[in-house]
């Protein structure tokens, strides 16, 4: 059984043996035998064996630390800068928009990364995470998830342009998914269909999955890659909102 999920796994565990049970049961009624074990159910936990909630839940956490410093500090920091009349000011200048938002977004980038260095040395030598891994790959799709945040942030703050409203904002459309529906706290599979399909909206569940690959089972490329695909077309999709919006409001 796959110990990444230890929620999961826990399930996945009970239901074998408990179809298993039922089998032999009904295997021993039909013939008028007692219960037997004609063959015994070795188990096997994979990458979490003894199914520790805290190597599940730290590597969650980090990707809920990113998205608060991405996307809610983001979005109220900047959201402040377009009630001062500073955002409108530096859109009438020469700078071009890909230079103005790189300007403004490179500070909080490096916070982030900042934040994500910070969260990855407390989770391996304060929480005892293993990190079976390259430090490399894993700062690579923090690098990717931290754009999407960002962008995320900066769509808020100019779409609001009211710092108190956007952080509302962040917190229900930004923080609140990340932490409900990213598979962090609850079983994906679990939810209703209808949930689960709102769940691949949410950039947290792409970088939770790595997250939980990365430090538990290694470098599974046909998880990361597929992830780090879906984060990477999102990037691309609030990117294109973010300067359409910043154009109109300039106009």
């Amino acid at each position: 059984v796959n110990g990444v999920d230890s929620n999961r796994a826990n399930a996945t565990k009970g239901y074998i043996q408990g179809t298993w049970l039922a089998w032999l049961e009904h295997f021993a009624a039909a013939r008028g035998q007692e219960l037997e074990m004609p063959v015994a159910m070795d188990q096997r936990i994979w990458f979490n064996p003894a199914l520790s909630s805290r190597l599940f839940l730290v590597p969650g956490l980090i990707a809920i630390i990113m998205t608060m410093i991405g996307s809610l500090l983001t979005a109220m920091v900047v959201a402040r800068e377009w009630e001062r009349g500073t955002m409108e000011a530096l859109m009438v200048t020469p700078l071009r928009m890909a230079e103005m938002l790189a300007g403004k977004l490179i500070p909080y980038f490096l916070l982030g990364m900042g934040g994500m260095l910070l969260s990855v040395a407390m989770a391996l030598f304060l929480f005892g995470v293993p990190l079976r891994s390259p430090f490399w790959l894993l700062m690579l799709c923090a690098a990717l998830f931290m754009l999407v945040s960002l962008a995320i942030g900066l769509l808020i703050s100019i779409v609001t342009r009211n710092q108190f409203l956007a952080g509302q904002v962040a917190l229900v459309v930004s923080f609140l998914p990340s932490f409900l529906l990213s598979g962090f706290l609850f079983d994906l599979h679990s939810m209703p269909d209808w949930v689960r399909a709102i769940t691949y909206l949410v950039p947290a569940r792409y970088f939770v999955a790595i997250l939980q690959t990365l430090f538990l089972a290694g470098p599974l490329w046909q998880v990361v890659l597929v992830n780090a695909g879906a984060m990477l077309l999102m990037l691309a999709v609030f990117s294109a909102l973010v300067v359409k919006k910043a154009y109109k409001r300039l106009d």
